[in-house]
C-alpha cells in the first residue's frame, strides 16, 4: 500500500507509549507546542475499547469505562507489537490482562486480540491510537496532519519497528521517521543548547525500559554509543507486583481468588496504580476497595490494607536491580565509567519513584537532571527532530544511532552467524558471499534473526528471504553476493547479486508477522 506525501503539512512528534501517549509540534515561531487533550492534559491514555453498543472508544473515553468493561478494553498493546501468539511476552500478558489473545488462523501464528466479537492485531490498535492523536492535534491546530515522527523503545527489534510503520500506513499517516525514545529525550535536552558531553538516558515508562549512552558534541551532533533494555519491564510490572501481593493476602484471609473476576481485577489494578503513585510522595497509603466480593453467606468483603513506601520498595527492588544491571552492561558497551557520564536523564513516569532516583544517585554520584519533563520529553524530541527533516529548516542535526541487538542469519548447523553486532551504527551496510548446496540450485533461502543467543532459533525470527534466479551451476560453485542494509530507523532490507551473470536477483521477502 502506497501512502500519499504531504510535504507542506507540519510534522507531528508522537510518543506512542504503552500506557499514555503524547504529541508535540514546532510552531511557525519555532517554539515547541505540546498538544493538549480536551481535559487540558498533554497525555492521551493508550487504551482502545468497544462498548456494549458496539461503539469504538479511544483514549480517556476508553479508560473511563475500563472497570465495567474489562474484557473489551485493550491496553498495553504496544507490548504485543510484532509478536507471535507463542511468544513468552504474550504468554505472560495473558495472566495479567482481561482481554483475550489467540493465534491468527492464517498460519503465521501472529497474536490476535478479541474485542467485543471483533478480532484485531496489535498494529490495528496502535493505528487507532495514532489516529486519535492525529485527530486531537489536527483539531487543536486547525490544520490537517499527515506526517509524523514516531518514537519507539530503543530495544524494539526490526519486526516491531516495521509493524509501527505499517500502523501508520493503515491510517494514511506518513511516518517520515522512527526514532528511539532515549535518543528523542536527549534531543529535547541538548538540541540547540551549549551542552557538550556524555548523557545517559534511563527511560522507564509504563511497559518498556531503555537505557542509552549518548555523546552530544558541538554542532548538534548526537552519537549513540550504546543502548540496551527490556521490552517487558515498566510501570505495569511494578503494578503487577503489588497486585500479586494483594491477591495473595485476600486468598489467605478469605480463601477467594479474585483473579478469576475480571471486574474485581480491574478495580484492583486501578487502585494499585493509584497507591503506587501516592507512595512516591507519601510514606503510607490505604489500599481500600469496598464490596470486592461476597463470602459464602453472601456478605460483602472489602480489601483494606495500609501499605508503606518501605514495603513497596522491598517488593519491587528486584525490578530496579534488573534495570541497573542493564545500565551496567550498556556502560560497559559504551566504554565509559559512571564518573564519565556528565548528565543522567530520567524519562518515563515510573522514574518518579523515589527509590529509582536514590539508586541512580548511588550509582552515578550525582542527582539526575531536572531540566526536562519525564512525560513530555520524548514527544518534544520527536517534534524537534521532525523540524530538522524539513528542507528549509534552520536547525541542522547529525544523529548517529545504533541497533539494540545483533542481526544475523541461521547457519546450517543452527548457529547464528552475526552480520551486525549489537550497537552497530545506523545507517549501515554489509556484504557477504553465499553459495548453493545442490547442483543447479536456482533459489537461495535465508532465515534472518535478531538477538544475542549464539543459537539462531533462540533469537527473534525477523523473516525468511528467498532469492530466485541463480545461474545453474554445480553445488558450491555459484557465487551470490548478499547485501544487508539497515536504514537510519534501524529497519533491515536485503539485496542479492549473481556474481557469475552480474544480474540482480528477484527477492521474495516473507517478514514474520506481515
Amino acid at each position: 500500500m502506497a501512502i500519499r506525501t504531504y510535504s507542506d503539512d507540519p510534522i507531528l512528534g508522537i510518543d506512542l507509549g504503552t500506557t499514555n501517549s503524547c504529541a508535540a509540534i514546532i510552531d511557525e515561531a519555532g517554539k515547541v507546542q505540546l498538544i493538549p487533550y480536551k481535559d487540558g492534559s498533554f497525555t492521551i491514555p493508550s487504551v482502545y475499547a468497544v462498548n456494549d453498543r458496539g461503539i469504538e472508544l479511544i483514549g480517556q473515553e476508553a479508560k473511563r469505562q475500563w472497570q465495567l468493561n474489562p474484557r473489551n478494553t485493550i491496553y498495553a498493546a504496544k507490548r504485543l507489537i510484532g509478536r507471535s501468539s507463542t511468544d513468552e511476552v504474550v504468554t505472560a500478558m495473558k495472566d495479567t490482562v482481561a482481554y483475550r489473545m489467540m493465534a491468527d488462523d492464517n498460519g503465521d501464528d501472529d497474536v490476535i486480540i478479541e474485542c467485543a466479537d471483533r478480532y484485531c492485531r496489535p498494529a490495528d490498535v496502535s493505528a487507532q491510537i495514532l489516529n486519535k492523536i492525529r485527530t486531537v492535534a489536527s483539531d487543536y491546530l486547525q490544520k490537517p496532519i499527515h506526517r509524523a515522527v514516531v518514537t519507539v523503545p530503543a530495544y524494539f527489534n526490526d519486526r516491531q519497528r516495521q509493524t509501527v510503520k505499517d500502523a501508520g500506513l493503515q491510517i494514511d499517516l506518513d511516518i517520515v521517521r522512527i526514532i528511539n525514545e532515549p535518543t528523542s529525550a536527549a534531543l529535547a535536552y541538548g538540541l540547540n543548547k551549549s551542552f557538550n558531553g556524555n548523557v545517559l538516558v534511563y527511560d522507564m515508562g509504563g511497559g518498556t525500559f531503555d537505557v542509552s549512552v549518548i555523546e552530544v558534541r558541538e554542532g548538534n551532533v548526537f552519537e549513540v554509543k550504546a543502548t540496551g533494555g527490556d521490552i517487558f519491564l515498566g510501570g505495569l510490572d511494578f503494578d503487577n507486583a503489588l497486585i500479586r501481593s494483594v491477591l495473595c493476602d485476600f486468598v489467605e484471609k478469605h480463601a477467594i481468588d479474585l483473579a478469576e473476576d475480571p471486574v474485581a481485577m480491574q478495580r484492583i489494578r486501578d487502585m494499585a496504580e493509584r497507591v503506587k503513585i501516592d507512595l512516591s510522595s507519601r510514606d503510607s497509603a490505604m489500599f481500600n476497595i469496598p464490596f470486592v466480593a461476597l463470602d459464602a453467606s453472601g456478605m460483602p468483603l472489602n480489601i483494606e490494607l495500609n501499605l508503606t513506601r518501605d514495603w513497596l520498595n522491598e517488593l519491587v527492588s528486584p525490578l530496579i536491580d534488573h534495570s541497573l544491571e542493564i545500565v551496567e552492561r550498556v556502560l560497559t558497551d559504551s566504554g565509559l565509567r559512571p564518573n564519565e557520564i556528565d548528565e543522567v536523564l530520567l524519562i518515563g513516569g515510573q522514574t518518579r519513584m523515589p527509590l529509582i532516583q536514590e539508586r541512580i544517585v548511588k550509582m552515578f554520584g550525582r542527582q539526575p537532571s531536572k531540566g526536562i519533563n519525564p512525560d513530555e520529553a520524548v514527544a518534544i524530541g520527536a517534534a524537534l527532530y521532525g523540524q530538522t527533516l524539513e528542507s528549509d529548516s534552520p536547525v541542522k542535526l547529525q544523529l548517529l544511532d545504533v541497533i539494540p541487538m545483533g542481526i544475523g542469519i541461521e547457519r546450517a548447523d543452527g548457529r547464528m552467524q552475526v552480520i551486525f553486532p549489537r550497537n552497530s551504527a545506523t545507517p549501515n551496510a554489509k556484504a557477504m558471499t553465499a553459495t548453493t548446496s545442490r547442483n543447479n540450485q536456482e533459489t537461495l533461502c535465508m532465515r534472518i534473526y535478531q538477538g544475542e543467543s549464539p543459537t539462531a532459533q533462540e533469537n527473534e525470527l525477523l523473516g525468511e528471504f528467498l532469492f530466485s534466479g541463480i545461474s545453474p551451476a554445480p553445488a558450491g560453485k555459484a557465487q551470490v553476493e548478499l547485501t544487508f542494509h539497515i536504514n537510519i530507523e534501524g529497519i533491515l532490507s536485503m539485496s542479492a547479486l549473481d556474481l557469475s551473470s552480474g544480474k540482480r536477483m528477484e527477492t521474495s521477502v516473507k517478514i514474520k508477522g506481515s
